[in-house]
């Protein structure tokens, strides 16, 4: 509903200006703060080196492999396997050793001695301190390349069916918490009366099965979420004990037992509150169930912020309350939205002053949702190249669109709002008593139904249900009622869109996390097939036959070992010899680098070099060194794509 202002007579934010003012603010500080920029942080942990390096090939065998990462992880006992060119263990399956020093995440596993030379596959797969699994491979050679039978695997950690129906899970929790809290806190602060409301009483019951349902699924998936992939180990006991002994599991079975406590928070909610008649009475129930609610709301939101971005990272103490409310500002709004879509179709007897505290409730819930978003763009993304150029920050770029749709149609919700009265409604209603009246005196003095006392509660039961179908089409009719429900309803559409896409912001590596891997290995690549690289590069030294060409050739031009031969010719086009001709080879993307080549000559005008390692596939940039005379020299380069 009406999210820009709330409405209690004239209010200081009416105009469509001020709102479109308003929101264009809170738009542009979002996006600016993101170029302020902040220190390194991590929420998805990614791989950032290795050693042997993706693509390498080294003369010996290694004694270990070491992987490094971005961010601590959770590790197991195959969380890193090394398998030879015939998919054979080459690693001594024992649980990799933690090589971590200060901040560098490092974990290693040791080879068998001995090992053949050829193409080695190294897969790991890993938990991140967000609670997500990740996961990877590449190769590596010794001696030279070989063929291999072992394939890469296509589908990441938290993939394949578990991973949908986790995913399907995780949307309906979110969708669940919003209705359980958001429900509950429209009836308690908005519209008191909607408690004796069946169709509100099955909004907030349905929230809470949603989110106790989705809670157990995820619990049971967990392992074969994050391992086998397959759905036959959700009822594994050991995987399933396991998964108590880690954060997220603890997360889950910590939200069950607050659901608990919901439960009977909304067994007093609509029962005794309901029936509550003394307004003294009232207001001090109403006092303690906000409280209780606020606090079993704010544990059940913890459950996510304890477990998943806001854990980890930078100032993870700062993100973790900033994430819950976050989380209740988001029930309080989508939640009452929903609430008062229900209310105005399913119910004859809200009123306008009902509308208007949602009002204020939804407005106050924007500017918490504005700084708290603010806050967390900037801590997840950081740079104008992540919001654009990752899929987090294109996502985040979706959500803010979609909450300036949903405000915009939250304006013309409060222009209804505005001109929703209830005097019409009131005045039918006097007529309608009138008419109840008028229908039981003779009723009264019918001894027949006097002496059924169940033919009696069967009349009253009729009685009640024409009553209120007659106030509902009564209230069906009010075209200004009739237009917030539409406008209502949009806005309900526009939320749901906005819900899935928020989950998903939870489950992507945010844009911070996604440039910083970018600096380390690729994570899941075989050695890059590339072809033969041939440069041609004029020079000039500034002295006496000094201009001339270098000719460079690098096969086969790919990840790995590489022959290079240069060839230079002098002005004449004829081969030319220099006194000296040296080479480097720099990544700059990945801080890789200089490489240097020293090649040795082979005849006039030609030298060359074998064995040029090439550690992994990228644009190159090829520096060239000629001296021409004793005080003749220049350094000339060109990029060139290897692999």
């Amino acid at each position: 509903m009406s999210a820009t202002a709330p409405y209690a007579g004239p209010s200081p934010i009416r105009r469509p200006l001020a709102a479109a003012a308003l929101l264009a603010a809170l738009v542009s500080l979002v996006f600016g703060l993101l170029l302020a920029g902040a220190g390194p942080a991590s929420a998805h942990a990614a791989l950032t080196g290795s050693d042997p390096a993706d693509g390498a090939v080294v003369d010996t065998a290694p004694k270990e492999v070491t992987l490094s990462f971005s961010e601590a992880i959770a590790v197991g006992d195959d969380s890193i396997r090394v398998l030879d060119p015939s998919g054979k263990r080459a690693d001594t399956q024992a649980e990799p050793k933690d090589l971590s020093e200060g901040s560098t995440v490092r974990y290693g596993v040791a080879l068998h001695s001995g090992l053949p030379d050829g193409t080695y596959t190294v897969a790991w797969q890993a938990i991140s301190a967000d609670s997500h699994p990740i996961s990877g491979a590449f190769t590596f050679s010794i001696g030279a390349p070989s063929d291999t039978t072992v394939a890469l695997p296509s589908q990441e950690a938290g993939g394949g069916p578990v991973g949908v129906v986790y995913d399907i899970a995780r949307y309906a929790a979110y969708g669940g918490f919003v209705l359980l809290v958001g429900g509950s806190a429209f009836v308690l602060v908005c519209w008191p009366g909607g408690a004796t409301a069946q169709p509100m009483q099955r909004l907030v019951v349905r929230g809470w099965l949603t989110l106790t349902a989705a809670t157990l699924v995820m619990l049971l998936l967990r392992n074969p979420y994050t391992g086998s992939g397959k759905f036959a180990d959700a009822f594994d006991l050991a995987g399933l004990q396991s998964v108590l002994d880690t954060k997220p599991g603890a997360a889950l079975v910590s939200r069950l037992l607050l659901l608990g406590a919901a439960a009977l928070f909304i067994a007093v909610l609509f029962g005794t509150y309901a029936r509550r008649e003394d307004e003294r009475e009232k207001k001090d129930l109403t006092f303690g169930l906000a409280v209780g609610g606020g606090v079993v709301a704010t544990g059940i939101a913890a459950t996510w912020a304890m477990s998943e971005h806001a854990s980890t990272g930078i100032q993870a103490n700062i993100a973790m309350p900033v994430d819950v409310l976050h989380l209740l500002a988001v029930a309080a709004w989508l939640g009452g939205l929903a609430s008062l879509l229900v209310a105005l179709y399913r119910t004859p007897d809200i009123g306008s002053a009902a509308v208007r505290r949602f009002s204020a409730v939804a407005f106050g819930s924007v500017v918490v949702l504005a700084a708290t978003g603010i806050y967390q763009s900037w801590r997840q993304v950081g740079s104008w190249s992540a919001l654009t150029g990752t899929r987090y920050g294109q996502l985040l770029i979706l959500k803010v669109a979609l909450i300036a749709v949903l405000l915009a149609v939250a304006w013309f919700s409060r222009r209804w709002t505005g001109r929703l009265t209830d005097s019409a409604v009131a005045s039918e209603d006097v007529a309608m008593a009138s008419e109840d009246v008028a229908e039981e005196e003779p009723a009264s003095g019918s001894e027949s139904v006097s002496a059924d006392p169940e033919r009696a509660a069967q009349l009253a039961r009729q009685r009640a249900a024409l009553t209120a179908t007659k106030k509902k089409r009564i209230r069906d009719a009010d075209p200004q009622r009739s237009g917030l429900r539409r406008s209502v309803l949009a806005e309900a559409a526009v939320a749901v869109v906005l819900l899935a896409v928020t989950t998903m912001l939870t489950s992507t590596e945010p844009g911070r996390t996604e440039e910083e891997a970018a600096g380390g290995t690729p994570s899941a690549s075989a050695p890059a097939a590339g072809g033969p690289v041939n440069l041609k590069m004029p020079f000039d030294t500034g002295g006496q036959n000094g201009k001339g060409t270098v000719r460079i050739d690098i096969e086969p031009g790919r990840t790995g070992s590489n022959d290079l031969h240069v060839w230079i010719d002098g002005s004449d086009g004829k081969p030319m010899d220099v006194p000296e001709l040296k080479l480097a080879l720099t990544l700059e993307s990945k801080d890789i680098g200089p490489l240097p080549v020293v090649p040795d000559r082979l005849a006039e005008g030609h030298w060359s070099a074998s064995a040029v390692q090439i550690p992994m596939a990228g644009d190159w940039k090829i520096d060239v060194t000629v001296r021409t005379s004793d005080i003749d020299q220049v350094t000339i380069d060109k990029n060139a794509k290897i692999g």
